[in-house]
């Protein structure tokens, strides 16, 4: 069974309730700052709530455990409500990510705050496994976001940078980006391209935050 999915087995209710949070919190973020900024379509979709089945997208959410990436229901954005289109529309695409760091942070603080009241042979093996898990994932969610491919909140933020002209030129060809992210990922071509960002990147900002928590709390 284990060889049919990205993760072991035992962990696999770890990284469902990751998920779920994770993406729950990652598309509330997107709806809420758009809906501050002006802009309601998301809340009268239902989007903006904590309500996870709201946002898991069943497909993308079933590709996590089989390949190790999925995504969620992307939450609606109309920029014609905004006053300040480039800005808000950059704060709208950043607060997903951001969302993401924000949950590894309060995993860490967790951690280290359960650390510091007991030993570490005195914590639950499950927690402690859950919250490795809990930081990991949404640094690898932070991380991967924010790439400049389409469909991903990276590229959004390259696309409200970009000159009115070149915006336009993204625009048209963001089925066909998304299409050529796929193959990137899901293909050999994934050693090249995306892994080295998950087997060097993401263990250093792991690391580099790790020694920030712990010189904050011990």
């Amino acid at each position: 069974m284990d060889r049919f999915l990205a993760y072991p087995l035992r962990d696999i209710p770890y990284v469902a309730i990751t998920l779920m949070v994770a993406f729950t919190f990652h598309e509330f973020s997107h709806a809420y700052v758009a809906y501050k900024f002006g802009d309601p379509t998301a809340k009268k979709q239902g989007r903006l709530t904590l309500n996870p089945f709201q946002h898991l997208d069943p497909i993308g959410t079933l590709l996590i455990f089989i390949a190790g990436f999925g995504w969620a229901r992307p939450v609606p954005v109309n920029s014609n409500y905004f006053k300040k289109p480039r800005i808000a529309g950059v704060l709208v695409s950043v607060a997903g990510p951001l969302s993401n760091l924000i949950l590894a942070s309060l995993g860490f603080v967790i951690w280290f705050s359960i650390n510091k009241a007991a030993t570490v042979a005195s914590i639950p093996v499950n927690v402690a496994e859950f919250l490795d898990l809990f930081i990991q994932l949404n640094i690898v969610l932070f991380i991967f976001n924010l790439l400049p491919f389409p469909p991903l909140d990276g590229y959004r933020i390259v696309e409200d940078l970009a000159p009115r002209n070149l915006k336009a030129k993204m625009t048209q060809v963001e089925t066909y980006g998304s299409l050529i992210f796929l193959i990137l990922v899901i293909t050999p071509l994934s050693q090249f391209t995306i892994q080295p960002i998950f087997n060097y990147i993401v263990p250093s900002v792991l690391t580099g935050m790790n020694q920030f928590f712990y010189q904050l709390f011990m």
